[in-house]
This record gives structure tokens, sequence and C-alpha cells, in this order.
């Protein structure tokens, strides 16, 4: 047989050889680093014979599949040391991911994290003893059969759950045997570095309605090096995280009794907003957006004509009961129903074109309680929306005109390099989550390609992550933990302006519906400002600083300087603050420091007797006297140039 290798060569191979010893063949050192194969696109364990002219690939702890399904290893390690302790926990699921590993058991007495340390032990036995990891493949009645002797629900669940007369894979290693698809390394003692991290509680299968069990969380690694650089970067992550510092720094807080995803933005949080709002509505303006202010709810009516009550309605808040009231409103979850009505508002013709709205629109979504997230999964935030109708001819550039006013966005804010794009398409397979005909999403999917091609975007697709009446290209971010999420999206739609009546005549006098761009210019401001936080550590340019200068006294004689200070900073559009306690200088130093403020100016006699302020720059312990003209020059430059250093 043959055999095609990673970097295209060809290898002659005989019958009845598994992918191992065709590793071997390659290299001593490859077989010894394997933990599974890739064969024909498809990982497989490193004893899978190779039974026809294929595609091979060797894959090794390098290698992104090799890592995780080291991890999948090592969550049944745990599964094994926690039966071997707890013989009569319950075991539910445990699945790797970039970070690490979980598995969810139905402890009879709960643990603790003080019992990690004994797991740990218990799974460095197992590892010790080098079990091997074997598999065969079982009818479902067998499977069944199996786990019913373990007395294993959870499994058996599972496994009723696969379709009648599929085969099912069963992995053993040393006494502990487990319901999975696999692959897995070949034996235990190739996992050299792991760490169990944390316990959490999460309901079977993610239904609140399902009894909570325990998820135990860990992490592995190819190298006790990798491992340690792991939790280096976890110890910046929590320090950058911004629920931690958003509440230092006082920019925000959130109240049990108001509701979870309901943050209160404190003065300095909602100056950040603010400075954000005014710094996009006037680049919209001057690129011939026009503000709109639209009503946060309406009947269901508007949502059904737009089609989001039958696909949207469980992520909304409904006002009413459609069985008993005679009108049912809704919080709005976006805006764009409402924004067609202005286009609605009289006729159109193709010169009114392409006619775009923006507005600094709150909106409202359900979102379920295990998904929010600090300011970047809430219910309630505020977004930069825009609606834009166009004629075919014109959709390029306008799509083109959004992209660049996104890209001019995140490199003002500093985030450019941290975004990716992603094209959103939807799922044919499951119709019942869009509108429109197959003919529709085709055209509008394929205009989008050709646009985002010909435009050189870097993208990859996301199969069924489009709108439910359209295509998207979302600008994705991830926080300091990993979580990506989206920040801004363009999306093409040409299926609801004919939903809603949205015309124009065009050049020859026919009827024609418009196409439309929906689009976020910065996205939602809570959530950009969660990653501004983390970006920064807290540290904000200078231009998006909510407080830019503390200004303090060495003593009561410079008092009446540091007001006069203050008061010109502030009439020169400068957000200064004032420090006159009756504190050392430098405790009010080590105070300001820690606020994070671009500039300290300290006044002492000299200072207020030459008219002059000693500046000191954060992150600097240098101190630089100048006129107090001078810096106030210095600030309005950067705050005019929005310099991010």
């Amino acid at each position: 047989m043959k055999v095609v290798l990673k970097d295209g060569s060809e290898l002659e191979i005989e019958q009845g050889l598994t992918c191992y010893d065709v590793a071997k063949k390659l290299s001593e050192g490859l077989a010894r680093n394997a933990v599974c194969a890739k064969l024909d696109g498809v990982l497989v364990d490193l004893d899978t014979e190779i039974k026809k002219d294929s595609k091979l690939e060797i894959v090794t702890l390098k290698d992104k599949e090799g890592l995780l399904v080291l991890r999948h290893s090592t969550a049944h390690v745990l599964a094994e040391a926690v039966l071997e302790l707890y013989p009569t926990s319950k075991i539910a699921i445990g699945p790797a991911n970039e970070d690490g590993f979980f598995y969810e058991f139905d402890f009879q007495n709960n643990i603790c994290e003080a019992d990690l340390e004994k797991i740990e032990l218990q799974m460095k036995k197992i590892i010790k003893a080098d079990e091997k990891f074997t598999h065969k493949t079982v009818s479902k009645s067998t499977a069944l059969k199996k786990m019913k002797e373990f007395k294993q629900p959870y499994k058996v669940e599972l496994i009723e759950s696969v379709p009648d007369g599929e085969r099912i894979t069963m992995y053993t290693q040393g006494n502990f045997v487990d319901f999975c698809r696999g692959p897995h390394i070949p034996r235990t003692g190739m996992i050299k570095a792991f760490k169990l991290t944390r316990i959490a509680g999460a309901y079977w299968k993610g239904d609140e309605k399902n009894k909570m069990l325990t998820r135990v969380y860990g992490t592995a690694f190819a190298s006790n090096a990798d491992m340690e650089a792991y939790f280096a970067m976890i110890e910046e992550a929590r320090k950058r995280d911004h629920n931690k510092l958003g509440r230092e720094l006082e920019l925000f807080t959130t109240i049990d009794t108001i509701g979870q995803g309901l943050p209160i933005l404190l003065p300095k949080g909602a100056k950040v907003i603010q400075l954000l709002q005014r710094f996009v509505e006037d680049y919209e303006q001057k690129h011939g957006w026009q503000l709109t202010k639209t009503p946060l709810m309406a009947k269901s009516d508007l949502y059904k004509l737009s089609g989001h009550w039958d696909h949207y309605k469980d992520g909304m808040f409904v006002m009413g009961d459609e069985e008993k009231d005679s009108e049912v409103f809704a919080l709005r979850p976006m805006t764009c129903p409402f924004q067609y009505q202005c286009y609605l508002n009289k006729t159109r013709s193709y010169k009114d074109l392409p006619l775009r709205y923006d507005e600094t629109s709150t909106l409202f979504r359900n979102e379920a309680s295990g998904e929010m997230h600090g300011l970047i999964r809430v219910r309630q935030f505020t977004i930069s929306e825009g609606h834009l109708m166009c004629t075919p001819e014109q959709l390029e550039q306008e799509f083109k005109s959004c992209v660049e006013m996104a890209v001019f966005m995140l490199k003002t804010l500093g985030l450019y390099e941290d975004a990716s794009y992603r094209f959103s398409q939807w799922d044919p397979k499951n119709r019942a989550k869009y509108i429109g005909t197959d003919e529709q999403w085709n055209e509008a999917q394929g205009t989008m390609e050709k646009i985002l091609n010909h435009l050189e975007i870097p993208y990859v697709v996301g199969v069924g992550e489009a709108a439910f009446y359209g295509p998207k290209l979302d600008i994705q971010i991830k926080n300091v933990w990993g979580k990506e999420d989206t920040l801004i999206t363009i999306q093409i739609d040409q299926m609801l302006a004919e939903k809603f009546g949205m015309v124009y005549t065009d050049k020859d006098g026919t009827k024609k519906n418009p196409y439309i761009i929906h689009r976020t210019s910065i996205g939602c401001y809570e959530r950009t400002l969660a990653y501004l936080i983390e970006k920064y550590a807290g540290a904000f340019p200078t231009w998006l600083a909510p407080v830019q200068v503390k200004v303090m006294n060495v003593s009561e004689k410079s008092e009446a300087f540091v007001e006069e200070v203050c008061e010109k900073l502030m009439n020169a559009g400068i957000r200064a603050e004032k420090d006159i306690r009756g504190e050392k200088i430098g405790y009010k130093i080590r105070e300001a420091v820690s606020q994070k403020i671009p500039y300290l100016l300290v006044i002492g006699e000299n200072e207020a007797k030459d008219k002059t302020v000693a500046v000191r720059k954060r992150g600097s312990q240098e101190t630089v006297s100048m006129p107090l003209d001078e810096f106030i020059a210095k600030i309005q430059k950067e705050t005019a140039e929005k310099t991010l250093d």
C-alpha cells in the first residue's frame, strides 16, 4: 500500500502495519514522541491499522491536536483516580480544551479544593504505573451493559442517546473503562506535566433543571517549562482581569439586589464610555451618518414582522402575556426594525442612496446566568449601531467603508493587533434558525465572499454563526483568559427590506428593495471598556484616562497654587483632580500611582513661587519641572492626537 506523508512524500508499506509501525519506520524518535495519528484527516490511535492507500500524519505534542489528546487522556487518568479514591462517585463527561481539561463527577459527599492534592497524588501513581490505553469497538447494547455493571448512570444516559446500530468505542487504562470517541496517548507514563486547578459546580448537560455536578478542572502540557509559562500567563491575566481591576480602579460595580448582568458604571467608568461615545458619534457624523433616537421597546407586532419574535424571542425581555393581554411589549434586543421606520418615513429613490443611520443604542438581551461575565457579556448594554441602505452597485464600496471605519477605531484604541476576522455563515442543516430561501442565502453569502476576498480580509469561516437574516463579518477579540467574543460586526442583509416593504425607485422607474448593511463601529461600549481595561491593565492612554492629571501639594504653603493649577487645567479641557490632604507627599504619590493616572503634578514652595509644575509621568520616577502652559499644551496635543503611549 501507499501512504502520503505530511510533507507530500510517499511511502510504500506492507499490509497489516499500524500508524505506530509507520512512525517507527520513519524515525525511532518520531515513534517515541508520537501521541496519535491523523489518517485521511481523522485523528486516530497509533495502533490503528492502515488498510488502504491513505494520507498519514504522525501527531506529537508539538502539534495542537497532540496537546488536546494528551489533555483528554489526563482527564481519563483524573476519572480513574477519583473512582479509586471515591468508589461511590459517578462519572459524567471529561473533555479537553485549549487551556486544559475538566471532568464532571457526582460525588456522594462533596469534595473541596483541598482534596485536589490528594487526587493529584493518586494520578501520579497511575502515571508512574505507565498503564496502557487500549480500546475496542462494541455494540450499543454491549456498551450499555458494561456501564450498567459499573453503575454509571450518566454514561448510560449518554450511550442511550447514540443512534441504534452505531458502533461505540470503549477505552480502558488499568481498571478504568470509559465510553469515549478517543483517540488517546499510548500510555499514561507519557503525561509529564499536569496540575489540577479548581473545582466548580456544573449542571448536568448544562441544564439548570438537571442535577448539579462537581466539575474538576486541570491542565496538562508537554513539559514542566511549558506549564510554568502557562501559569505565569495566568498570573498576569489575573492582574489584568477587568472584573478585578475595574472594581479596584472604581470603574464599575455590580449589586446583587439589582441583578446579574446589570453593571453600574461608576463616575470614572462612565467618563471613559462618554469619551468613546463622543469620539464615535463625531467620527460617524463626519462620514455621512445621520443620528437617530428610537424607542427602547415595541409591541410584539414589530418583532413578528422582523422575525425576531420567531427566531430570537427566548433572548428577549417580554412584558405581558400573549394569551391574556391585548398588547404585549418587549425591550429591544437590536435597533434595526426601529431604524427601518426612519427609511419608511417617506418615499425613496436611488438618488437618496446610500442612506446611513446611526444610533448610540441601549439594548437588552436575556442572557443565561452562566454566560454572563463582567462587562463582556451583560443583559443591558449600549452599542454603536448603524444601518445603511444602498443599491447593489454601491454595496461593496459601502461595506468597505464600514470595514475601514472599524479598523480605524481598533487602531485608535490600540486593539487592532488583537483582533481577528470571522466570516459567519448560515448552517443549511438547521433551516429553522433562519429566514429566507436557500437561493437568497447562497446569493447573500456569495456576494459577501466576493467582497471579503476582493478586500483581501484574512477571515476564518464560522458555519452556523450568521444572524437569522444574513451573513456577517465578525471582528473577534479574546479576553485575558483566552475566551473569544465578537467586538464589532458588519452584516449584509437582503431579506428584511422586503419583509418591511422598504423600496426605492430605480433609474428605470422600477421599485426595488435596497441592500441593508448592519454594522457597529466600535461595538458594545461596555465590552470595549472591558477589553481596554485588560489591554492597558487599567493604565489608559492619556486621551481616554478618566483622570488625566492629579495635582498635589507638598505643604499648606503651596495649596493655593494647587487650586490655581487645577482651575487652569480644567478650563483647558483637561480632566484633573487635586489632592490637598494633610498627608505626606510620598503617601499621596503612591496612592495616585496605584490609580494609574497618566500624570502627577507635585507642587512645592518653589513651584508656587516660579509658577511651574513638577511633572511625573506614569511609569517613571523622574520628575521634570516645566511652565504650566507648556504642560497644558503637551496634554492637549496627546489628547488631540490620541496617542497610545
